[in-house]
């Protein structure tokens, strides 16, 4: 067997038991490994208060491990029965308009609810004593894609004194939000109220930022009540986890990592075809929660029920995109789900077999997947993606700019990976890091370049690593929108980037939200700015008490006929500090100007690349004895040629390859350097 797992999600509970070994033996034969269950099935493992049903669940787990198959088992608490709500109806969450939400679908709780925290001791208590100790569960998800938000009379007292716990005094709150904004001057705790922020109108913006926090320390919390009452049934290597959403912005994904043993996600492309050089950045993200291989623990089986068009992905495409999981770390590829069930909301969605129990097309993909995986080799299961890039991801910069855009058109994420785009075409490897990560200069050891893509806040600890960085031979890219707020989401007393200008040797002058693109000109840039440009200053000479490394800033490009305001002032510049450089890019450059733009820092940098048609992706991950082995992908439904500088072994045709070679449509090669 394969050390990836590959696998789907299976509902025992909702086919007569007599089908369930027919259900298995398609399982072993398509070359599944492991099935997760039971993370729906609150009604049926408890359909009264204290009344446990955990056989049928036994004689599931039993059933697949005689045909060697692991199970892992879901927490049921994205599904409270309706027994519960009707028994304590304030578990249902409150919306911002202050309705309560409707039982009938999923993830309908209070986060905070004492009485849903009794329910779910009572619950994951008796999951944990009487599934703990059995060997065939290899790990356990909680609860199932947290997300969302109660603003319950409840959550909002919990909110004040959570703030009151932060801030100490209403002084301190008050002087750190500038409350004197607007006559909005707490005199009591109650009086703070918990945002609701629209489109079209905002609030303090230091009120926002803290009811996120207080949203994610709500949800670790509870995360965490679930964590401490199974780890101790559990065996040492038996892992925890839960199932994130990739760009969902609800809470700090980092925080509630830091008590996972692992972190998951659940992928799925929806309409149209996979990007890879947009879903590649979202594994790269869930890899660097913990900075350790994760699991994909849903991804869709051609196409979903919710999109505005569920179109089936091509023939080969969920295989390449299988593959383009694993490349970026993924140790596991479950599909949702095995079976349609016959009722329920998500009867459309793509499934292994149909609602008879015979296989779907798809199928005979995913038994291909099965047969390549078993002939990786062993390490593989655990081993690193390589990078030389880092690219600095923040929560904190992420809500305080969608809170205040500025421009309607200006999203985070999509400026994020704006930068992301053109490494990915040359197949630069990357690691997506939280700047909290990077505290000391020996957290960026191994990257020859880090980019910080609209990192509004910056704190000063972080500011000190970068320095060091660049000092010791690294390049550092800051982009607009950087260094403009401190940790309160207040704007800085001092031009931006802030705590990173000296680094960059700049000052923004000015920042402009542009309604229409203008030209940005230089020796290696040619192109446009949109929505967004920022007039630069270099800085010309150390000032007082400075030293001198921090001077000879050039520009590098300069915007063309304008505003007025805009025209020929710096746009791009770049920054000589110690052994190192620094780029401020302050234009928000089209596809590609900002390709020939990063060609130039990745070359300037000395970061390897390679080079390949479009559309094919390489990605390599080194294994724990230092062997790496390089994924090379098809995106593309047209065969494409290739040619690498040295020999190599394909692993999963057991064939050397030499000069040029071609990879089908879709198509996925294992290289090693050696045979």
């Amino acid at each position: 067997m394969s050390r990836i797992h590959l696998g789907a999600a299976y509902y025992p509970e909702h086919w007569p038991e007599s089908r369930w070994p027919e259900d298995v033996r398609q399982m072993r034969e398509t070359g599944l490994s492991v099935v997760r269950m039971g993370e729906f099935a609150w009604s049926t493992l408890e359909p009264a208060s204290g009344e446990f049903h955990f056989d049928w669940l036994d004689r599931a787990i039993a059933l697949l491990a005689e045909n060697g198959i692991h199970t892992v088992l879901g927490t049921p608490t994205a599904a409270p029965p309706a027994w519960l709500v009707q028994q304590a109806p304030s578990i249902l969450a409150v919306d911002e308009r202050g309705n309560r939400v409707q039982f009938g679908n999923r993830c309908h709780y209070c986060v905070n609810s004492p009485e849903f925290h009794d329910a779910t001791t009572r619950l994951v208590s008796a999951l944990a004593g009487h599934f703990g100790p059995n060997p065939h569960v290899i790990g356990w998800q909680i609860d199932n894609e947290f997300n969302r938000v109660c603003w319950c009379s409840r959550c909002q007292e919990l909110f004040r004194t959570y703030l009151e716990e932060k801030f100490g005094s209403l002084d301190a709150l008050n002087h750190r939000w500038s409350t004197r904004y607007w006559s909005q001057t707490y005199s009591a705790w109650d009086q703070i109220p918990a945002p609701i922020v629209t489109p079209n109108g905002g609030h303090n913006p230091g009120l926002v930022l803290e009811f996120k926090r207080f949203v994610t320390r709500s949800y670790r919390a509870y995360q965490k009540l679930q964590i401490e009452l199974l780890r101790p049934h559990l065996a040492p290597e038996v892992w925890i986890t839960h199932n994130f959403m990739g760009w969902f912005d609800g809470f700090d994904h980092y925080a509630l990592a830091e008590d996972l043993d692992m972190a998951a996600w659940d992928w799925y492309v929806t309409t149209g075809r996979n990007d890879y050089r947009l879903s590649g950045a979202a594994h790269d993200l869930t890899y660097g929660f913990k900075r350790r291989p994760f699991w994909l623990m849903e991804t869709q089986p051609g196409c979903v029920n919710w999109a505005p068009v569920n179109s089936m992905l091509d023939k080969g495409e969920g295989r390449a995109m299988a593959w383009h999981a694993i490349a970026h770390g993924a140790d596991a590829v479950l599909y949702w789900q095995w079976r349609s069930a016959l009722g329920g909301q998500e009867q459309y969605h793509g499934t292994l077999v149909d609602p008879s129990g015979q296989p779907r097309p798809f199928l005979e993909e995913v038994r291909r997947l099965g047969q390549e995986l078993s002939a990786l080799p062993d390490g593989i299961s655990g081993s690193t993606p390589k990078a030389r890039v880092a690219l600095l991801y923040d929560y904190d910069s992420r809500w305080s700019l969608q809170g205040q855009p500025h421009h309607h058109a200006f999203d985070y994420g999509t400026h994020f990976t704006h930068y992301y785009r053109p490494l990915a075409v040359r197949n630069a490897g990357v690691h997506i890091l939280s700047p909290r990560a990077v505290q000391a200069a020996a957290s960026l050891a191994g990257y020859k370049l880090v980019i910080a893509p609209a990192l509004a806040i910056v704190p000063e600890s972080l500011a000190a690593a970068l320095r060091d960085f660049v000092s010791r031979g690294g390049h550092l890219v800051v982009t607009l929108r950087c260094g403009v707020k401190d940790g309160d989401n207040a704007l800085l007393p001092a031009r931006p980037p802030g705590p990173l200008a000296e680094l960059a040797g700049v000052d923004v002058e000015e920042y402009y939200a542009l309604p229409s693109p203008i030209p940005v000109r230089g020796r290696l840039v040619d192109g446009e700015a949109r929505l967004w440009a920022e007039r630069l200053q270099p800085r010309q000479g150390p000032r007082k008490g400075k030293t001198p490394q921090a001077i000879a800033c050039q520009v590098m490009a300069c915007y063309g006929a304008s505003n007025g305001w805009l025209d020929g002032q710096a746009a791009i510049t770049v920054h000589p500090y110690g052994k190192g450089l620094v780029y401020y890019v302050g234009a928000y450059l089209d596809e590609a100007a900002q390709q020939r733009l990063v060609d130039n820092i990745l070359q300037n940098a000395q970061v390897p690349v390679l080079a390949t048609p479009n559309g094919v992706e390489v990605r390599v991950r080194t294994t724990a004895a230092g062997e790496d082995l390089y994924f090379v992908i098809n995106h593309t439904a047209q065969e494409q040629t290739l040619a690498f500088p040295w020999t190599a072994y394909n692993v999963l045709r057991g064939e050397p390859i030499q000069g040029p070679w071609t990879l089908e449509p879709y198509g996925t090669a294992v290289l090693t350097r050696k045979r």
